[in-house]
């Protein structure tokens, strides 16, 4: 039997230890779970915190192309789950047939979709520009943006275990800022060949609006690959590390398998 291989990509302000609790899950099922990290990023947050420099250049061209050459590496095409910055990744490869399928989880927006730009915690002077310094949530900030719908302990936890600065330039490449955005920002959502994808949101989403989401999905209406929407009520941008991460995570496992995509594979 092989194992189908699944790459997790996190995003911004998240390590990418925010997946351990996935890829066990994950590979309790049979799926070959990967989370790397971004380019220099440190194996724990809190020294990403203490210590940012080697993420600081990062855009999203380089994360892209990080994760490309990842997924291209197995023998067996994975399945692509990304959060955040790293859901915007996943749709942008699957849309160039890169991968089997996609799970793209309270996901950046690609195309001409933005994100309202209230939602957006910015660096100094409200920008994040160019070479500035990463931008850093505070643990206070972190739970009104991405824990809102946990207790004020609950999110501390999740702050500690898992919060790290967000490249100013990524930041820029999303829109988050008065310039134009990466070319990376794109999906193409006409490709009618490529691997299924699942976009997911969460209902009281504060970074990524669930209208966000809804709004990329509409960009799928002319493809017929199949692309499916799931929003979780009463969920936050931290839906894949807070208490009920497992529900979601059960969701993404059950329709992976609706799609025909399992962990174990016959060989042949």
């Amino acid at each position: 039997m092989n194992r189908t291989p699944v790459v997790f990509i996190h995003g911004a302000w998240l390590h990418a230890l925010s997946w351990e609790a996935w890829a066990e899950r994950f590979a309790s099922r049979g799926f070959l779970a990967f989370a790397p990290g971004w380019p220099g990023e440190a194996t724990r947050a809190r020294d990403a915190r203490a210590s940012p420099g080697p993420i600081a250049g990062l855009d999203l061209a380089a994360l892209t192309d990080h994760y490309a050459d990842i997924v291209r590496s197995f023998d067996i095409s994975p399945v692509i789950i990304g959060h955040s910055v790293g859901g915007l990744i996943a749709q942008h490869l699957i849309g160039a047939d890169v991968g089997r399928a996609a799970v793209a989880i309270a996901a950046a927006p690609i195309n001409e979709v933005l994100l309202p730009r209230a939602a957006v915690p910015l660096g100094e002077h409200g920008r994040a520009v160019g070479e500035a310094p990463p931008v850093s949530l505070s643990p206070e900030i972190f739970h009104q943006v991405v824990a809102n719908t946990m207790t004020r302990e609950e999110s501390d936890r999740l702050f500690e275990r898992y919060a790290m600065p967000a490249p100013s330039r990524l930041l820029t490449d999303l829109g988050c800022a008065c310039a134009e955005r990466s070319p990376f920002a794109v999906a193409d959502t006409g490709n009618a060949t490529r691997g299924p994808l699942l976009l997911v949101s969460g209902q009281e989403d504060r970074l990524v609006p669930d209208s966000v989401t809804r709004s990329v999905y509409k960009q799928y209406g002319d493809s017929t690959a199949v692309t499916d929407l799931k929003q979780f009520a009463d969920r936050a941008h931290s839906l894949v590390i807070d208490g009920g991460w497992r529900f979601v995570a059960d969701y993404v496992l059950g329709w992976l398998e609706e799609r025909g995509v399992r962990g174990l594979v016959e060989e042949g």
